[in-house]
């Protein structure tokens, strides 16, 4: 009777001398996954290929004999080496560290940012279009349009659980405000353009291009299009104004009412059409300095430009005459 009242505290004393034996040394945190359906023994193993407990056989045994190993959260980790043993159990059991990986790609606009945080964090749609409209965060930015559009800056964003849609616009808004260089402002007045003009221009730059030597050439089209009071002509408007996807603009698209019809309203837009990367807006404020006004996109991706209108109709003329050839058997 004496002998089985002393075994918890034996196995107490083993899952102490487990622990202090072989536990990890201190670091960075490290990001892992825990995939949904994982055993403990495949979380273990994770925890070990990662460095964060020497041995996933004894972590496993260890949490065996603290009747720990029959509860485990799925999910992205960021894990602290150096955690103890029960704290590293607590986290599997609670949740406690689990991040949200969301990454943004540069050109998508909140309509299509929406559904990734939405998807990602469990925010509500309400709540999201209440914090792209903070009225705050617009004032602080000098932003003249309703929305945040154009300055949810496009990266890969590792959220903490539990992370509001307020806190992840703020977040996304940050990294604006850090990808924005100090001198750029000052350039911007040279070219007698704000800093709004120029991240609604390199909405449009990375809407248009596929090829990142491109987007100084691009943005020099547009910029001599302002210059002489011509409209800019950019599709990529046309399909924000629509709601719709960027893709083929129709002729009875171009009829479209709105203020970023770029073929019916000269000037640039109200505001940007999606987020830009540091790329574009440094294209648009440091643009080719070439003399062309148009440039029609020919199948492989690529544009080519031209001087004057007669020039680019024959362009199109060869344009259209490779895709023909590309759809030859």
């Amino acid at each position: 009777m004496r002998a089985r009242a002393l075994l918890p505290l034996a196995a107490a004393a083993l899952a102490a001398a487990l622990a202090a034996a072989c536990s990890s040394t201190s670091g960075p945190g490290v990001q892992l996954t825990i995939r949904k359906g994982s055993s403990f023994r495949e979380a273990a193993d994770s925890l070990s290929a990662h460095g964060l407990v020497r041995s996933a056989r004894v972590f496993s045994l260890y949490a065996k004999l603290r009747r720990r190993d029959r509860s485990l959260r799925w999910g992205t980790y960021v894990l602290r080496p150096g955690m103890s043993w029960e704290q590293m159990l607590d986290a599997l059991r609670l949740g406690r560290g689990v991040v949200h990986v969301v990454t943004i790609p540069e050109g998508l606009s909140i309509a299509d940012i929406e559904p990734l945080l939405i998807d990602s964090l469990q925010v509500t749609q309400d709540s999201l279009d209440a914090a792209v409209r903070d009225t705050v965060l617009l004032h602080r930015l000098d932003v003249p349009t309703p929305t945040l559009e154009g300055y949810l800056f496009p990266d890969t964003y590792t959220f903490p659980d539990q992370t509001t849609a307020r806190e992840a616009v703020r977040m996304m808004v940050d990294e604006f405000e850090k990808a924005w260089k100090p001198g750029w402002t000052e350039q911007a007045r040279a070219m007698k353009l704000t800093r709004h003009d120029i991240v609604t221009l390199a909405s449009i730059v990375e809407r248009e291009v596929r090829r990142d030597e491109e987007r100084p050439v691009v943005a020099a089209v547009y910029l001599n299009r302002l210059k002489i009071g011509m409209p800019l002509m950019a599709d990529p408007t046309i399909t924000y104004a629509l709601g719709k996807k960027p893709g083929r603009v129709l002729l009875k698209d171009l009829r479209v009412k709105s203020p970023y019809n770029t073929y019916l309203r000269a000037g640039l837009p109200p505001g940007p059409i999606a987020s830009p990367g540091a790329a574009s807006m440094r294209a648009s404020l440091h643009p080719a300095k070439v003399p062309y006004r148009f440039f029609v996109a020919a199948p492989d991706g690529h544009h080519e430009f031209r001087r004057t209108y007669a020039e680019h109709l024959e362009a199109i003329r060869m344009v259209r005459g490779q895709k023909k050839d590309s759809l030859k058997p």
